[in-house]
């Protein structure tokens, strides 16, 4: 389902001369996996994760960012401003408490993570950190994301 909302916003951006952004390449999702599994703990990135940015590398739309492969794992480099997911995951865990989640974006109101102790998907109050929303797979927090910024 939430292919549907990123046609309707890949359809708005070309409205406005904009277009979404390239998908990611296997290699680069390759390395991406391998060294955040390396920086934070062995956790594995979810599969459903890397479907997203094999048809988009990361996305802002509408105060909603959804990280994509950092730059310098890009093959070649690039200038895109994409914000990174092991970078912004780094950003995050500068506070004790965020240690628990894994980051996939953020808005102007939430971010959008998975809870490592309770295994489930979440959205967060931002900056409180409390629990807005539970989900229980990937798609169905991204599904509310792009629904959201399409509000």
């Amino acid at each position: 389902m939430w292919e549907l909302f990123l046609s309707e916003i890949q359809k708005i951006e070309e409205r406005y001369g904009g277009a979404l952004r390239k998908p990611a390449k296997i290699q680069e999702l390759t390395k991406m996996k391998q060294e955040f599994e390396l920086k934070f703990r062995h956790f594995e990135v979810s599969d459903r994760y890397i479907e997203f940015l094999k048809l988009v590398n990361g996305l802002d739309f509408n105060g909603l960012v959804l990280y994509g492969v950092d730059r310098e794992l890009q093959e070649p480099e690039t200038d895109d401003e994409v914000q990174g997911f092991i970078e912004m995951n780094e950003l995050w865990y500068e506070n004790e408490w965020q240690q628990q989640y894994v980051f996939f974006g953020d808005s102007d109101s939430a971010w959008y993570c998975y809870d490592r102790m309770n295994r489930v998907f979440v959205e967060l109050d931002k900056p409180s950190g409390t629990v807005m929303n539970t989900f229980v797979a990937f798609d169905t927090m991204l599904e509310e994301a792009l629904k959201t910024s399409l509000q």
